[in-house]
């Protein structure tokens, strides 16, 4: 009889990891005789990680900081998401070919989907931030159909980057351009860690916002945020940053385990509970 599929979620550090518990829950809600393990890897041991994948020791993983953009170099293909973010955040085997792909977009996307109907009819987008997790969240609103986005961080530079990454459709600003551009968007996205458990909140002036504009935030620790709570109070329909998370992580469970796993309330409840626990 063949040994049980082995997954993985592989960072450094690892410990504050909440995908052992979403596909730990998958696995026994579907009944499937396999495993998801959460594993310490430090960069210098990474190659090593795929040698191991591709010999058939696991079934396939996520990855994480700080190995996103390495798997990216030492996959064999990878999905159009992964190409177009520049980083890779799912690993899989394909008769035998290591393919690296990004869910983080399809994550955010699918959150929406859920959580804030309409969000789909926007034209103009706010991201504020423009770091690693700012390109999956770009990626997904340019394939939702956005024909403006602009990008505010605190170094024009970075933010520079990634317009000149995703094109005519973007635009880069300094951080003190968000209070005008608030007054257009339709989509305003928080992608910076501000108001995370432990940061500064991050403080907006929400006056001149449109009465039908959403916003969303990718932090879920806490899940309402102070940018969401500002949002909320200027008459905004909001989300919270935990759906992405569970989201993402969908796509990897059906490569892996070949069923597509449900995100719903329980899940969702479960790692909140999860949270509380952590942070009361």
């Amino acid at each position: 009889m063949a040994d049980a599929p082995r997954a993985f979620v592989a960072g450094h550090p690892i410990g504050h990891s909440r995908s052992p518990l979403i596909h730990g829950a998958w696995l026994m809600r579907y009944g499937i005789d396999g495993s998801y393990s959460a594993i310490d890897v430090p960069p210098e041991e990474f190659r090593a990680l795929t040698v191991a994948l591709r010999a058939g020791e696991w079934i396939g993983g996520n990855v994480t900081i700080p190995h996103k953009e390495t798997a990216f170099n030492l996959v064999d293909r990878r999905d159009a998401a992964a190409e177009a973010i520049g980083a890779v955040n799912t690993l899989w085997l394909e008769n035998g070919v290591l393919v690296g792909g990004n869910t983080d977009a399809f994550g955010f996307a699918a959150n929406l989907d859920q959580r804030l109907q309409g969000w789909r009819d926007g034209q103009t987008a706010l991201v504020l931030g423009a770091g690693g997790a700012s390109r999956a969240v770009i990626h997904a609103l340019l394939e939702a159909g956005y024909s403006r986005i602009d990008i505010v961080n605190r170094t024009v530079e970075r933010a520079d980057q990634l317009a000149t990454r995703f094109g005519q459709k973007t635009a880069a600003y300094g951080w003190d351009a968000a209070g005008t551009l608030l007054k257009s968007a339709d989509l305003i996205v928080n992608t910076t860690s501000l108001g995370m458990h432990g940061q500064p909140p991050l403080v907006l002036d929400m006056a001149d916002v449109r009465p039908d504009a959403m916003a969303t935030d990718i932090v879920y620790v806490p899940l309402e945020t102070p940018f969401l709570k500002l949002a909320a109070e200027a008459g905004l329909r909001t989300a919270d940053g935990l759906g992405m998370l569970l989201h993402q992580a969908a796509p990897g469970f059906s490569h892996w385990f070949g069923t597509w796993p449900d995100v719903d309330d329980t899940l969702r409840d479960l790692v909140i509970a999860d949270l509380n626990k952590v942070h009361s």
